[in-house]
């Protein structure tokens, strides 16, 4: 279901694009690809940021006199890792990734016409199960984590499940040429992240985590 909701936004999303380029003058259309790093904020175990990437649509209309309106979907995997060790007490990080979509609507102030800009506004992210690089790594014990309610250790297949919907503001800047730009944007989490935990019914409760998420983008204009 969640895979033929993503498709059906997509598609609607790229025919209002289209369906908006006429006017080539007031709206632009761009195709984004880049690179993100999520740092997940948890006090229930140890966290280390690493780099996924982004693709995605953007679509660049005048708004008011020096502002656009800038509407995107991007599709993203997020990294992160978790100091374990496995059954032979040795000690590995495991990896993380996070397969999402995001829709967002940010208001650009344009400092330079064409050039500069700086953009603030929410961002919707939908977000799949997290998965591990490396199946066997499941069973590790996840260092300097809380204990489950039922006193066992948490292990790093214990905490897969996350949050379907996850909110973000976000601030950035824009700088560029009119059809070869570099945007590079901040997301602060405010979705707890990992309450999906707290719900699983897997003998664990006072999970919070929130993501923050720094993206490094090109944007094409055609």
């Amino acid at each position: 279901m969640k895979t033929k909701f993503l498709t059906a936004a997509f598609l609607c999303f790229t025919v209002f694009a289209w369906s908006q380029y006429g006017d080539r003058d007031a709206n632009r259309i761009g195709i984004i690809g880049g690179v993100n790093q999520m740092t997940l904020s948890t006090k229930n175990f140890n966290t280390k940021a690493q780099t996924g990437w982004n693709v995605g649509l953007s679509l660049r209309g005048n708004f008011y006199n020096d502002f656009d309106m800038v509407y995107a979907m991007q599709f993203s995997e997020t990294k992160f890792s978790v100091p374990t060790q496995n059954i032979l007490l040795q000690k590995e990080d495991v990896a993380y990734k996070l397969p999402a979509a995001q829709i967002s609507l940010m208001l650009s102030y344009k400092i330079v016409e064409n050039h500069l800009s700086i953009e603030a506004g929410p961002v919707f992210q939908i977000n799949d199960k997290l998965k591990i690089d490396d199946d066997e790594n499941t069973a590790n014990t996840i260092e300097g984590a809380d204990l489950k309610d039922d006193g066992t250790a948490l292990r790093a297949g214990d905490i897969l499940k996350v949050s379907q919907f996850s909110f973000y503001p976000a601030v950035g800047i824009t700088a560029g040429i009119r059809h070869v730009r570099l945007n590079v944007q901040y997301l602060i989490g405010l979705t707890n992240l990992l309450g999906k935990l707290n719900d699983s019914n897997n003998a664990m409760s006072g999970f919070k985590g929130n993501a923050g998420i720094l993206n490094g983008n090109l944007i094409i204009y055609l």
